[in-house]
């Protein structure tokens, strides 16, 4: 060593390398010796997450008989979309709402070789703001729950026939109970097929649960639970703040994986005025979808809301749901009741039997009650058929003539309900010598307008309908009129219905005689 106690000019040690290599060398042979462990562990995580598609059945009539819908007429052209509910596709015959795949086969090529397209949910939105529908007979298919079978068995007939449908899915059982529940790998294989979009169906409310002490279930988004541990029915306040949460939660899954839902199916379709809330809490639900959807769907709804203007105003789509019963031509005979029609189709209505859909408990059908080709069940005092209550849903314009007979005195008379199943529903009564026109409407000139009439059995009935105005006269002579408050015309559509009463003995029920519809 030097004087100043360095090193002085001796070579330092190069470190030596060997250790580092050997070691790299060490880990690049594990990765080797594992990377058929490795690919083999993913591929079994991909295919426990990704199932294999069934192929899809083997083309046939699936009625067991003529070809789909042979004894269904195709709905008119240029009529709105409907809607259609499925659940579930597979060979399980255990539940009602799983349709087998060679069902769903055959329901889809009758659709097809009857005209049909298939809309997108972006289509079927465009048309609920517009009004506007994107080509002639279409529907929107939609399915709820988010079911396996989609992937599996639905999803290889839908590209067979080229077609398009919408998943609503419970987002919290994504993935859960498999195989029943789709996982997000396939829904993001679905979304790229570009055959499926998928919509809310709540995170983890499409459930039932106690909503009182007795231990009564209902559905959970629907209702105010009942908290045992507190002996009390959540407040107004925690149950807003629940759901609240729950659709928000849901609309954050959905958007990591697809586009914002624009949809949100009711979980088991359960009405509002079936449900523990009051009403500003029912408003206060209604608002809060409003807020996060274009429109909500049900599959059971508390007056008819096809798809159209009076739904969009309600800011609720009714659907038509098809079951493991639905044949491909009851699918067509479905739709053709469904489909829209004008005024001037509206065909000597009292000679159509099937167009009819009578209302009350009297057990029988067609307006047969109405014109004295059937009487009512014992005990009965009213009866009353509503006339194609979904294709006559948007009804805004249109003039009834009609003729009565069978009327005497104070205990019998004929009703006639206009704008029926809107929010505005006005009704008149024709009897012996009066007759009265009533709105429940509090907006309206008036709650009630009557006027004499020359006594008779008989009498003939003209009722104008437009947006702003209900008209009737009698016997050639102007008898009363009401006119529409300050609601959305959309708000105010609907066709009508036919009713006799009968309060004295069984043998003077009144009876239409002639209905004309223009």
């Amino acid at each position: 060593m030097s004087s100043d106690g360095s090193r002085g000019n001796r070579p330092r040690r190069r470190p030596d390398g060997r250790p580092l290599l050997r070691a790299a060398l060490g880990l690049l042979t594990a990765a080797v010796v594992a990377l058929p462990f490795t690919a083999a562990w993913q591929y079994d995580t991909l295919r426990r997450a990704v199932a294999e598609q069934a192929a899809p059945p083997a083309p046939s009539s699936g009625d067991g008989g003529p070809g789909p819908g042979a004894d269904a007429e195709p709905a008119p052209a240029g009529n709105a979309p409907v809607v259609l509910a499925y659940h579930d596709v597979g060979p399980d015959d255990r539940s009602r709402y799983t349709v087998s795949p060679e069902h769903f086969d055959a329901q889809l090529r009758a659709l097809r070789d009857a005209g049909y397209r298939t809309l997108t949910t972006r289509e079927f939105t465009g048309f609920l703001r517009t009004g506007r529908t994107p080509g002639p007979r279409t529907v929107h298919l939609t399915f709820d729950d988010g079911t396996h079978g989609l992937w599996t068995h639905a999803d290889p007939v839908l590209a067979r026939y080229g077609m398009k449908a919408a998943a609503y899915l419970i987002t919290g059982q994504v993935g859960t109970h498999r195989p029943y529940y789709l996982s997000w790998p396939e829904v993001e294989r679905m979304a790229r097929s570009g055959r499926w979009d998928f919509q809310a169906h709540t995170h983890l409310s499409h459930e039932r649960a106690a909503v009182d002490a007795a231990g009564h279930e209902r559905s959970v988004f629907t209702n105010r639970l009942w908290l045992a541990d507190e002996g009390r029915v959540e407040t107004s306040d925690e149950y807003r703040r629940r759901v609240a949460a729950d659709l928000d939660r849901s609309i954050r899954d959905l958007v990591r994986h697809d586009p914002r839902p624009r949809l949100f199916a009711y979980p088991f379709s359960e009405r509002l005025d079936e449900s523990n809330l009051g009403a500003r809490d029912a408003d206060a639900l209604r608002s809060m979808l409003r807020e996060r959807f274009t429109a909500t769907l049900t599959n059971s709804a508390a007056r008819p809301l096809p798809a159209g203007p009076r739904a969009a105003a309600a800011g609720q789509v009714q659907r038509l749901e098809v079951t493991r019963d639905t044949t491909a031509a009851g699918l067509l005979r479905e739709l053709g009741r469904w489909a829209t029609v004008t005024p001037q189709d509206a065909d000597r209505p009292l000679a159509h039997p099937a167009h009819w859909q009578t209302t009350g408990a009297t057990g029988q059908a067609g307006p047969g009650m109405l014109t004295g080709g059937s009487r009512p069940p014992a005990g009965t005092a009213y009866a009353s058929a509503d006339y194609r209550p979904f294709a006559t849903a948007d009804w805004t314009d249109y003039r009834l003539r009609t003729a009565v007979g069978g009327l005497h005195g104070t205990s019998n008379s004929a009703g006639i309900t206009l704008r029926a199943g809107s929010g505005h529903p006005v009704s008149l009564s024709v009897g012996h010598h009066t007759a009265s026109l009533t709105t429940a409407d509090p907006e309206t000139t008036g709650d009630r307008r009557s006027c004499r009439l020359k006594p008779s059995a008989t009498h003939r009935i003209t009722v104008s309908v437009t947006p702003r105005h209900v008209r009737v006269s009698v016997d050639g002579e102007t008898c009363a009129a009401v006119r529409a408050g300050r609601w959305r015309v959309a708000e105010g559509a609907g066709g009508f219905s036919l009713s006799v009463r009968n309060d004295g003995p069984e043998r003077q029920w009144p009876r239409f005689t002639s209905l004309k519809v223009g």
